[in-house]
Formats: structure tokens, sequence, C-alpha cells
């Protein structure tokens, strides 16, 4: 499984921004998948995602601002920020299990909040 992230950028307070993560190879679904983020220095943490057959989840710190999709017919999911804060600031990893249950990254791709 390749996972391939794009949409990050530099944006200012209160902006949006839509992140893309598109899978290919064999052996994986999109019913696990999702996001995490990384700031330097410290543990990456779980943003937002969707888990088996439940419907998606978020971290406190994104709820109501942040939506995750997933679109199995071209292997892709989302992430729509909206409402962007400093402290979102990170590198943006999708993710998604593989067929042993394997949680498989993509490369990251920077966001930078900032006026």
């Amino acid at each position: 499984v390749q996972l391939q992230a794009f949409g990050g950028g530099l944006v200012q307070p209160g902006e949006s921004l839509r992140l893309s993560c598109v899978a290919s190879g064999n052996n994986f679904t999109l019913n696990d998948g999702g996001w995490f983020r990384q700031i330097p220095g410290k543990e990456r943490e779980f943003v937002a995602g969707f888990f088996a057959l439940e419907s998606a989840g978020y971290s406190d710190s994104v709820k109501d601002r942040f939506t995750v999709s997933r679109y199995k017919a071209n292997n892709t999911m989302t992430l729509q920020m909206n409402s962007l804060k400093p402290e979102d600031t990170a590198v943006y990893y999708c993710f998604v299990l593989n067929a042993t249950g394997v949680r498989v990254w993509g490369r990251g791709t920077l966001v930078t909040v900032s006026s």
C-alpha cells in the first residue's frame, strides 16, 4: 500500500484548507483510515478518522472545525479544515490499515497557520 498526501500550505488564522490522501496498491480498505499530525518535538497525535463500520471520530481540538471524508471509488480520503488556528500548525499524515492490520503512513504534508 502506498499513500500520497497533498494539499498542505501556508494560511492565515481563520482560513480553510483541504488535504487529500490517495491510496494505491493492494490489500487495504478505507474502512480504517484517517489523519494524524505531528508538531516537531512532540508525539504524533490523532486528528480524525474512520474505524471499521463506525462513523468518523475526531480529537477534541478539531471537532466542529475539521471534517474527514472517504471516497472508496477512487481510494481517496480528505480532511477539510476550517477556522484554522496557529496551534493547528503541524505535519499531517494520512494512514490506512493494510490487510494484516498494520497501520501504513503517507509521507506527510505541512500545514502552517500564521499571520
